[in-house]
């Protein structure tokens, strides 16, 4: 696997189109910790969270001759998060699971979205105590607002990009943006980075690529 690592999504994509399944393998470690914070942005919890990040990556490798690369691979995928994310959410009472996730803050081993990076010793530290407090607060922020604030400054997609996947104007990302960063300033960003947020803790990986891979493979 080491030697594709330097290739692009679509040379991978393409290489898997002509019947080299077990690369896409590569797909789902690059793209794990993205849909890991669509996931949570829409305040499903962690189980779930992995639970729809599998199904995801089962339902674009299904998908995958539909991709035409008019936009890149990742907003591609990201897109089909959004959708059962948003699947799931109506078939659940949103309010019920925010307050299923509140009341799960007073367990020890659960998994806070946020975590804190420490320059000086190269390793990353968790807060548990405070990531709750912020998860807390970033989930009562309306969710128009935190979603395209996970899609720009988490996820790092473009103004177009972001406007394309919420169907809203360029114009209103801008404006959604700035509005979320304004409730978040005093909570957040005096303490933490864009990219620590909502962080895919990478010991969950070999899990989910298992997963993926078993369930294609059964295809």
């Amino acid at each position: 696997m080491v030697q594709f690592e330097k290739f692009t999504e679509i040379e991978i994509i393409e290489k898997i189109r002509n019947g080299e399944k077990s690369l896409y393998e590569i797909i789902v470690r690059r793209l794990n910790p993205y849909l890991y914070k669509i996931g949570r942005s829409y305040n499903f919890n962690h189980e779930d969270t992995q639970d729809l990040m599998q199904d995801t990556f089962v339902d674009a490798y299904k998908n995958l001759q539909q991709f035409e690369g008019r936009s890149n691979f990742k907003t591609w995928i990201i897109r089909i998060m959004m959708n059962n994310c948003y699947r799931k959410k109506t078939k659940l009472s949103f309010q019920n699971e925010i307050a299923e996730n509140l009341n799960d803050n007073s367990n020890d081993n659960s998994n806070p979205m946020f975590t804190n990076h420490q320059s000086d010793t190269g390793k990353i530290i968790q807060n548990r105590e405070l990531g709750r407090i912020i998860e807390t607060v970033l989930s009562k922020i309306p969710f128009n607002y935190r979603m395209v604030f996970s899609l720009r400054e988490i996820n790092g997609l473009n103004v177009k990009d972001t406007a394309s996947l919420l169907d809203i104007s360029e114009a209103n990302v801008k404006v959604r943006l700035n509005r979320c960063k304004a409730l978040l300033r005093n909570e957040i960003e005096k303490t933490y980075a864009a990219e620590s947020l909502f962080e895919f803790n990478l010991v969950y990986c070999d899990a989910i690529v298992e997963n993926v891979m078993k369930k294609i493979n059964e295809l």
